[in-house]
């Protein structure tokens, strides 16, 4: 069995009114074998679609490599938007080393309720997936029931919405269920009937084009 745990800390701050939540990058993150045009940096895999996207919506012209740059350009970035990042996976056994989500053992998970209380700002949770099996809203859910609290919907519509009240204060958390940034879910992509829609009406339309659309309004 392979130890896959989670090689970065969260990314949290005081200003922070956003929290992007994710499971775990790829496992060469945790053994540091790294790849050209990964960048050492949550989301950093040259095969995930998060920061491309993110960079298309603002315009960042983002370095794609491993280098310090790199990883300051995203910095800078999250802490100008006040995003933050805090994956729910610490980490999880793999009997077959992969980055996919199905295959997580033994998964333990971060008190991503417990860092929303001590980051009092934080009003919007971006799920990198939804509600299929180990996806980041299903461990969140996971996460909830063992506190005794759940999600109430909102919008069942892609990206579905819900809303999290966190007990003893009037406080209320909205969370979205993004259509995860990865091209694994590319056939997920494909058989939604926005993207088929969008691709009827412009044959030219990738399923980057389809996330950039999606994405936009929540970031």
């Amino acid at each position: 069995m392979f130890l896959h745990a989670h090689p970065y800390q969260p990314f949290l701050f005081e200003e922070a009114t956003k929290m992007i939540v994710g499971t775990l990058p790829p496992p060469r993150f945790t053994t540091r074998e790294l790849r050209p045009g990964d960048v050492d940096f949550c989301y950093g895999s040259r095969d995930g679609q998060l920061w491309p996207i993110l960079d298309r919506i603002f315009g960042l012209d983002l370095q794609y490599e491993t280098t310090t740059e790199a990883v300051e350009q995203r910095v800078n970035f999250l802490i100008d938007r006040k995003i933050a990042i805090c994956d729910i996976v610490s980490s999880a056994q793999r009997a077959k080393i992969d980055a996919s989500d199905l295959g997580m053992l033994e998964i333990k998970l971060r008190n991503v309720v417990g860092y929303l209380q001590k980051y009092p700002k934080i009003d919007t949770l971006l799920f990198t997936g939804g509600n299929s099996k180990n996806g980041p809203e299903y461990l969140f859910r996971k996460h909830l029931k063992a506190l005794g609290l759940s999600l109430l919907v909102r919008s069942n519509v892609v990206p579905r919405i819900h809303e999290l009240r966190l007990p003893a204060t009037s406080r209320v958390i909205k969370t979205v269920s993004l259509t995860a940034p990865s091209g694994a879910a590319n056939r997920a992509v494909g058989s939604l009937s926005a993207y088929k829609k969008l691709k009827q009406d412009d044959p030219t339309i990738t399923t980057l084009d389809f996330r950039v659309q999606q994405y936009s309004p929540f970031f």
